[in-house]
């Protein structure tokens, strides 16, 4: 990653985004959604027995081999340093699970799974979700799959192996997702890829995320792309991650927000 372009791209995005919690925002359908799902500060029992899992994570010494598809390179690590460097932070967990909560989302797909907190954020909110998550790494996926047993989390499935592939087993699978996030290969044509592969197998109050949007100069081609799609209605960028909405009633508009 080129940090110095990462960073200016940052501030570049707080000077331009919008910090009104929703006012000011014309539509009624993107204005709850900011409102009461983006800066709502509920808290819920779940929260703490993540993060309690997490900060054993970061502790964890044991070396994996780690098989990333993506770039091809295979690579050892600790379980603490993907913990300390690789997972989403607890804001963005929480947010996924108000998200799934307060639209009451049952088919959940995740694409790469890495040690499953983010994971069980979207799982956690009801035991009637069913959660499918891909990841590459099968030595990832048994550290994850011990994680959800430890929370008690049944409804969730992994599919393990290249995601190129497993994808569309998958997707065979489901009739309709509710939402999706896009957490594995962070290279243009692969998210652009998996991103048509989901959108026949959406609805009009599907949402879709896509992480790291402004990871690279590429990523922010591939959701310059998604926002021109037209099946995309509104998104909402956050800077770390893009929110993806294709509700007919909704105007074609994107928004930036600060979160």
């Amino acid at each position: 990653m080129d940090w110095i372009r990462f960073i200016c791209r940052y501030f570049k995005h707080v000077i331009t985004a919008r910090n009104t919690k929703g006012f000011g925002v014309h539509s009624p359908f993107i204005y709850q959604f900011v409102r009461f799902v983006i800066y709502e500060k509920y808290y819920f029992y779940s929260f703490s027995s993540i993060e309690n899992i997490r900060k054993k994570l970061k502790t964890d010494r044991k070396i994996i081999d780690i098989q990333d598809f993506g770039t091809g390179n295979d690579r050892r690590k600790t379980v603490s340093r993907i913990a300390k460097h690789s997972l989403k932070s607890e804001k963005y967990g929480r947010l996924f699970f108000r998200i799934i909560n307060y639209y009451k989302f049952r088919q959940i797909l995740e694409l790469g799974t890495s040690l499953g907190i983010t994971t069980s954020y979207l799982a956690s909110s009801s035991n009637l979700i069913n959660c499918v998550s891909l990841e590459g790494s099968s030595e990832i996926a048994n550290v994850a799959l011990e994680n959800f047993k430890a929370l008690g989390l049944n409804n969730i499935q992994v599919a393990v192996g290249n995601i190129d592939n497993t994808l569309n087993e998958v997707l065979n699978e489901i009739n309709e997702l509710d939402f999706v996030f896009f957490d594995a290969n962070h290279q243009s044509n692969a998210v652009l890829n998996y991103i048509e592969k989901c959108l026949p197998k959406a609805h009009q109050n599907s949402i879709f995320v896509i992480d790291d949007i402004h990871w690279s100069n590429d990523m922010e081609l591939a959701w310059e792309i998604i926002k021109k799609n037209p099946a995309v209605t509104s998104t909402i960028d956050l800077f770390q991650l893009g929110i993806v909405f294709f509700n007919k009633d909704l105007y074609k508009k994107h928004y930036k927000m600060r979160f």
